[in-house]
């Protein structure tokens, strides 16, 4: 990854910091809060560290499993904040194919 790619993640994930938490999650909100909160975990530890050890990249990996199936039932504008957070998972998981 270079320090383009690096630095683009970490502005993203400072738009995502300062978003404000969705709206109309119904009965998945607690399990996106907790995914929310693990991802972004995982990410800060990346732009901290500059890289994931093993048991990171396999909680990322899951974490985004996990939060796949639940952009069905997402409305529009938390729609919008999950993808961007899917986003920096996945491109932070490609140091890591």
């Amino acid at each position: 990854m270079t320090d383009s790619d690096r630095q683009k993640i970490e502005d993203i994930w400072k738009v995502h910091q300062s978003d404000d938490w969705p709206n109309s999650l119904g009965g998945d909100e607690g399990q996106l809060m907790t995914l929310d909160t693990v991802i972004g975990g995982c990410l800060s530890y990346f732009l901290d560290e500059y890289q994931l050890d093993e048991p990171r990249v396999e909680i990322l990996r899951d974490c985004l499993a996990e939060l796949d199936p639940l952009f069905t039932d997402l409305p529009e504008e938390a729609s919008e904040y999950f993808r961007r957070l899917r986003y920096l998972g996945v491109t932070v998981l490609q140091e890591y194919s």
